[in-house]
């Protein structure tokens, strides 16, 4: 997997890459692949290896945000701290909404047992979270959903797909029947910057997608 091949955005500041399904952020117990067995291939002539700003699950592809010194870093992760940053996320659910569109304002709070591990629940004195959504297709009793979160919880998408809309996303393991892979993709990301133009990209439909008969843009 070469992922310099996958690089939607660059500058001297930043990168932004169309992260392939699968891939985890964050390297796993496991000791298996994950995007920082990449960094070196992705240093594109600086001395510092760039620096993941956030998260994707590992099932979830597309737009990734990386800073390419620390001092960068630290600006843009108070940028999403401060929700400046904008994102929209591409989902195909398991069924069709009883509503064409919606905003989710459901708090999250995650929990954990021996038994079935950690997940997030929808829980009154959990953190606030919200999501915008819209649906923007159709295919074989299936819904492609168009979400755009103004929070950045933990599996906020998910959790508010299943809990929210009442449709979990297709494949999700943990809020939904599994059995396929997850089909949820970080569509495009966008960040103000003040010197700079600002830092924007878009990530492709996934082939995962298309073969569900969906498109879009």
């Amino acid at each position: 997997m070469l992922l310099a091949d996958r690089v939607l955005f660059i500058d001297a500041e930043a990168m932004v890459l169309d992260k392939p399904a699968g891939l985890p952020v964050d390297r796993p117990r496991d000791g298996s692949l994950s995007l920082e067995n990449h960094l070196d291939a992705l240093r594109f002539g600086f001395e510092r290896l760039p620096m993941a700003v956030h998260r994707l699950d590992r099932d979830t592809s597309g737009c990734l945000l990386l800073a390419r010194n620390p001092r960068i870093h630290k600006k843009f992760q108070l940028a999403f701290e401060r929700g400046e940053v904008t994102k929209t996320y591409l989902a195909v659910l398991d069924g069709i909404p009883k509503e064409a569109d919606g905003r989710i304002d459901l708090p999250l709070n995650k929990v954990s047992t021996a038994k079935d591990g950690w997940r997030m629940i929808v829980e009154k004195r959990g953190k606030a979270s919200v999501t915008n959504w819209e649906v923007v297709g159709f295919a074989d009793g299936r819904a492609l959903v168009s979400f755009t979160p103004e929070t950045g919880r933990t599996h906020q998408l998910r959790v508010h797909a299943a809990s929210g809309i009442g449709v979990p996303i297709l494949g999700d393991p943990v809020y939904g029947a599994g059995g396929t892979p997850m089909l949820l993709h970080a569509y495009s990301l966008s960040v103000r910057r003040e010197n700079h133009p600002a830092v924007a990209a878009t990530a492709p439909l996934p082939q995962s997608f298309i073969d569900m008969g969906f498109c879009y843009g």
